[in-house]
C-alpha cells in the first residue's frame, strides 16, 4: 500500500495542513482539528508522529523543512511536556488507537477503541506523567470523577526514564 505524504507549515506555533486531499486523508484517520479558513491544525504530538513516520513534511514560513529533532526542539521550547505527550501518543497510535487531544486541564488525550472513531465517543481518557514526577492524589480523584461522569475509563500513562510507557487503569473501589 502506498504511503500518502503531505506538507504542513509551522507558523505562530500552529502546524497547518492546507492541501484538501491530504486534509481528507488525515481527518479520516483521526488526525487534526479543522479550523475555518485555515485548514487542518495538527497538535505537536501529531506533527512529530507523522514526521517521524515520514508521512508529513513540516516547513517554516520561509519554506525550509524541519528535521524531526528541529521540530521537537521548537515544540519543547514552548512546552516542556511535549516529549512525554509525544511518547504516549506514538505508543497508542502504534497500537492502533485513534488519539485526540484531551479537554480540560490535566487531561492529555481522548482515546477511541479500535475501529470506532467517527462512530462512537472516546472510551478512554489518558493522563500522562513522567516516572518520578509527583502527582497529587486530589488531581487523580478529580480526573476520576470527571471520567466517570462522562462514562469513560481513566488511564494513567507513566513514561519511564527509558521512554517506555506503562498504563494503569484507575477506577473507584466498589464499597
Amino acid at each position: 500500500m502506498a504511503v500518502i505524504t503531505g506538507e504542513a507549515t509551522l507558523i505562530d506555533g500552529k502546524v497547518t495542513v492546507k492541501d484538501k486531499e491530504y486534509i481528507d486523508f488525515l481527518a479520516q484517520k483521526g488526525y487534526g482539528n479543522p479550523e475555518e479558513g485555515s485548514g487542518l491544525i495538527l497538535s505537536p504530538e501529531e506533527s512529530l508522529y507523522l514526521l517521524g513516520k515520514e508521512e508529513l513534511k513540516v516547513k517554516d514560513g520561509k519554506g525550509e523543512a524541519f528535521s524531526f529533532k528541529q521540530l521537537a526542539g521548537t515544540f519543547l521550547a514552548e512546552n516542556h511536556e511535549v516529549w512525554v505527550r509525544y511518547l504516549i501518543y506514538r505508543d497508542l497510535r502504534s497500537r492502533g488507537y485513534v488519539v485526540k487531544e484531551g479537554y480540560g486541564i490535566g487531561i492529555d488525550f481522548r482515546v477511541y477503541e479500535r475501529g470506532v472513531y467517527g462512530k462512537e465517543a472516546a472510551k478512554f481518557i489518558v493522563v500522562g506523567v513522567s516516572e518520578g514526577k509527583p502527582i497529587k492524589v486530589e488531581r487523580i480523584l478529580e480526573d476520576l470523577r470527571m471520567t466517570q461522569s462522562s462514562k469513560k475509563e481513566l488511564i494513567l500513562a507513566v513514561v519511564d526514564r527509558r521512554g517506555e510507557v506503562v498504563y494503569y487503569t484507575l477506577a473507584p473501589l466498589g464499597f
